[in-house]
């Protein structure tokens, strides 16, 4: 067996032994000894965003002359590592850590130094030495960095890829609507049989659904856009140049092709969290609309025989160890269980931000994980209901005719020439008899038959107005 060799490191607390080839630090190796609980990381987006903030931060210090330039220039080069996605094994930290997310930044202060360092051929201790706070934290704190990480990171991810997988979502949705526009079928209220619907109307109402659900989430991302960076501790903006974070985000926006902003007012900015729990009520939302259309489709392909039967899901895989043929709608299954998952995590996320005491928030850490996970997790949900659902649907034409024909509410359309108690009559015996309500009108010769054809015109009465006018 290998044995493990280590090194020997101090800090403000003494001395710590860490792993021989890790890029971390004393800090980093307190905290893993300190938070063995869930080995959940932070996801890989939000180390690439810290990067690339601390890489913008070492530009805006060496504009200021706060950094020597070879000291700042290594740093710029162990983050480009870092965003290259080549030191993802040395951010340990498990989420559950301290609220203000201090492991996680010092975790990646250490890693920028020690990397700078050997960029740079030198030991940690010499003078010419890297330094993960003097250096890598300069003008910053946790306290600042890690809720402008959060916000950068959730832009990024709602930016390319939940609003362009609803942009495709929505685009099936129409499609399909174009394509089911001329399939009448029974509508439905209660979950009980209501006046007709074409199948194209109701694909149209998923694709509004989704269309909104896009644009709640565009405003949240935009009122995301605001972060905290230059606050430093408690929102003074002690121990930085004031042209800092202008200069941090000037260079930050450039490299990413975003536009992130200095807040209006730093304690609130250091302290609040309130935009997070915004965007995730929009992810709820949206989460919502997807189990909404997941669940109506799941009843419509019902069956196929024993069911409603209107839709035939695409079959993806068996569904059943023990009845052979059985198919199930398991794509919609998956999205409904995410929407479950977006919900618990929406919750969790409202308990984050009311932890917000004086001048911090100190449930950072579960807040970024939680909201990050719901973005990234519909992202993939719309994604497979398109392709793996929607876009394979067809719609069962002859029973939705049949179904159509036997509809109880189409006395309904009735109603306005004949009166409602008459309508309600005719429907009454046409469930006990289990007969059409087209076939009593006409056997009692309660309109003449043109007039019934008129009135009961599928196609009609589909539309607004009354189906026997012009």
């Amino acid at each position: 067996m290998k044995r493990e060799r280590w090194r020997t490191e101090r800090d403000s607390m003494g001395e710590i032994r860490i792993p021989e080839g890790s890029l971390w630090g004393a800090q980093t190796q307190r905290a893993i000894g300190n938070f063995p609980v869930s080995g959940i990381r932070f996801p890989e987006i939000f180390i690439n965003s810290l990067a690339w903030i601390k890489r913008s931060c070492a530009r805006a210090n060496l504009d200021l002359k706060i950094l020597p330039p070879g000291i700042g220039n290594a740093m710029i080069g162990a983050c480009d590592e870092i965003i290259e996605g080549k030191w993802t094994e040395q951010f340990p930290v498990d989420i559950f850590q301290t609220g203000s997310g201090t492991s996680t930044n010092m975790n990646v202060n250490e890693v920028i130094a020690n990397r700078s360092n050997q960029l740079l051929d030198v030991t940690p201790g010499n003078p010419n030495a890297v330094h993960p706070n003097d250096h890598v934290n300069a003008c910053q704190s946790s306290n600042d960095v890690i809720p402008t990480a959060l916000h950068v990171a959730a832009v990024r991810e709602i930016e390319s890829g939940l609003i362009p997988a609803l942009h495709r979502l929505f685009g099936v949705l129409m499609e399909k609507a174009v394509e089911f526009d001329d399939v009448i079928k029974t509508g439905r209220t209660h979950l009980q049989d209501a006046t007709p619907v074409r199948l194209g109307q109701e694909f149209e109402g998923y694709a509004s659904q989704i269309g909104r659900a896009t644009g709640r989430l565009q405003q949240t991302a935009d009122a995301l856009r605001e972060v905290p960076l230059g606050g430093t501790a408690v929102g003074s903006g002690l121990n930085r140049e004031f042209m800092f974070p202008v200069l941090a985000l000037n260079y930050l926006n450039r490299s990413i092709g975003e536009r992130f902003y200095e807040t209006r007012n730093h304690f609130e900015g250091n302290a609040s969290r309130e935009a997070c729990l915004e965007a995730s009520g929009a992810l709820r939302s949206a989460a919502a609309g997807l189990a909404r259309v997941s669940g109506d489709i799941r009843w419509m392909g019902s069956g196929p025989h024993n069911g409603l039967g209107e839709l035939i899901l695409p079959p993806v895989q068996p569904g059943s160890s023990i009845m052979p043929g059985k198919i199930n709608p398991v794509i919609p299954e998956s999205v409904l269980m995410v929407e479950a998952q977006i919900q618990g995590n929406d919750a969790s996320i409202a308990a984050g931000v009311r932890a917000s005491r004086f001048e911090l928030n100190t449930m950072m850490p579960l807040i970024a994980h939680n909201l990050l996970q719901s973005i990234r997790i519909l992202a993939a949900a719309a994604h497979i209901l398109t392709d793996r659902c929607i876009r394979g649907i067809k719609a069962n034409r002859k029973h939705c005719a049949e179904t159509f024909e036997r509809n109880l509410s189409l006395a309904a359309a009735l109603a306005p020439e004949i009166g409602y108690d008459r309508a309600a009559d005719i429907a009454g015996y046409a469930w006990k008899t289990g007969r059409t309500v087209r076939d009593i009108v006409l056997e009692r010769n309660i309109l003449p038959r043109d007039r019934v054809t008129r009135i009961l015109d599928p196609r009609r009465l589909t539309l607004p107005g009354f189906p026997d006018r012009d």
